[in-house]
């Protein structure tokens, strides 16, 4: 029986953005593919998808090793489906000064946040370029505008991948994809305990709702904007702010934020 719905691929879809971008996809009328790489956290965000509309195909993979990426893409090819929407959301951060952190923690967001992304973005663009149609989203952050002091490694992936969307965009403008770039910034996720930053003032202050960060991602996407600063006003003003500061200044704010113990410097927002 043929299928009806057009395919969404969502990575890092188990939990924060990634399953918001997922399970709106799914309201919005799409199968999915969903990956992440802890099984249990992905079964139980696959039903919970299932429950808003959408046939949904797990595929746990670790995509900061090449094989797992190819495994992956793999799975989604044999849907034989044409995959509509990409959203390329998977990744990882690590606070703490860079003398200090783990040299395989800092490859780990390499391999993760830029590696994987690129690759599957080859694998995807190509498939969608032979149908001159697709839309691909790729999960950037307000952190790509600024050097990042305490988080040195995941501030330069998130402007590679800022880079990365806005050279892609060019390249195919005149053609039937777009592209993407989601630019969030703190968000009510596991993202900052994950990092180890929970003593640090950005991992304690209050932060933006994934469910609107994920909608203003896709209403983006979807009306063909080359990127979009998405969550709450105080992080559109954030980002604005930025553009009229020196990269030192900038470097300076961030360590404020992200240095270990910079939480008991005094109260959070």
């Amino acid at each position: 029986m043929a299928h009806i719905k057009p395919l969404a691929v969502v990575t890092g879809a188990s939990s924060g953005i990634g399953f918001e971008l997922a399970r709106q996809l799914a309201e919005r009328g799409f199968d999915l593919v969903v990956n992440a790489e802890d099984h249990d956290r992905l079964h139980a965000a696959a039903q919970q998808l299932r429950e808003a509309g959408a046939e949904v195909e797990t595929v746990r993979a670790d995509l900061r090793d090449h094989e797992e990426v190819e495994r992956f893409y793999a799975a989604v090819a044999a849907t034989r489906r044409p995959v509509a929407v990409a959203a390329l959301n998977a990744g990882v951060g690590r606070g703490g000064a860079f003398l200090d952190t783990d040299l395989a923690d800092e490859l780990e967001i390499v391999d993760l946040n830029v590696r994987a992304t690129v690759h599957l973005a080859k694998r995807v663009l190509r498939d969608m370029a032979s149908l001159d149609a697709g839309y691909l989203l790729i999960t950037s952050s307000i952190a790509s505008t600024m050097p990042g002091s305490f988080q040195a490694v995941y501030n330069a992936s998130k402007s590679f991948l800022q880079s990365f969307a806005q050279a892609l965009q060019n390249e195919l403008k005149d053609t039937g994809i777009s592209v993407t770039a989601l630019m969030p910034g703190p968000t009510e996720t596991d993202f900052f305990h994950r990092a180890d930053m929970d003593d640090t003032k950005i991992g304690r202050e209050s932060k933006d709702d994934p469910e609107e960060v994920a909608r203003q991602g896709l209403d983006a996407l979807f009306a063909g904007k080359g990127k979009v600063v998405a969550g709450s006003v105080k992080t559109k003003l954030q980002e604005l702010a930025t553009k009229a500061l020196p990269d030192a200044a900038k470097a300076e704010a961030h360590r404020k934020m992200a240095e270990p113990g910079s939480v008991e410097d005094g109260p959070t927002g």
